[in-house]
């Protein structure tokens, strides 16, 4: 027996199998493996200690994501450190994290300054006494992605060098 599609039929098997394979890569890209591995290899780069997965900053920034389904930056005023990005539906926490990452041209270790003030989520990553980290992934109403990551101890400390 065989099996005879139309045209709109197998594109639209098409779109199918292509909408699975997405999912599929952007469902491999949200591991909280994921989320430690780019924090790490930046903070690596500077010679700061690795990083630590924290279920209670995890709890703390998945119930804070959970009021963000509006996709709004706004950070949560909370008593930890913090990174937030927005982005469209398929946003992945590696692409949260390299885009705070690169944000290190910004910052002048020399001076301790950001320029532009544009530095300030790529400090918070490799600040050195920064061991736990707790993210969350979060769909928007609109059908895009809300990503924030908590650090504890809390970094970004105003005058303090991060490494």
């Amino acid at each position: 027996m065989s099996l005879r599609m139309g045209s709109s039929s197998k594109t639209a098997l098409f779109l199918c199998l292509v909408g699975l394979t997405l999912a599929h890569v952007s469902l491999a890209q949200n591991t909280v493996q994921d989320f430690v591995n780019a924090h790490n290899a930046a903070r690596a780069e500077v010679g700061v200690g690795p990083i630590s997965w924290n279920k209670t900053l995890a709890v703390y920034a998945r119930n804070y994501g959970r009021t963000r389904r509006d996709c709004v930056l706004e950070h949560s005023m909370g008593p930890y450190s913090e990174n937030i990005a927005s982005g469209w539906s398929g946003f992945t926490a590696l692409e949260a994290v390299k885009m705070w990452v690169d944000e290190k041209p910004f910052y002048d270790y020399k001076s301790n300054k950001c320029v532009k003030d544009e530095c300030r989520h790529y400090t918070q990553i490799i600040w050195r006494d920064t061991t736990n980290l707790g993210c969350a992934r979060i769909r928007c109403h609109s059908g895009g992605v809300f990503v924030t990551c908590n650090y504890s101890p809390p970094g970004n400390n105003d005058g303090e060098r991060p490494y």
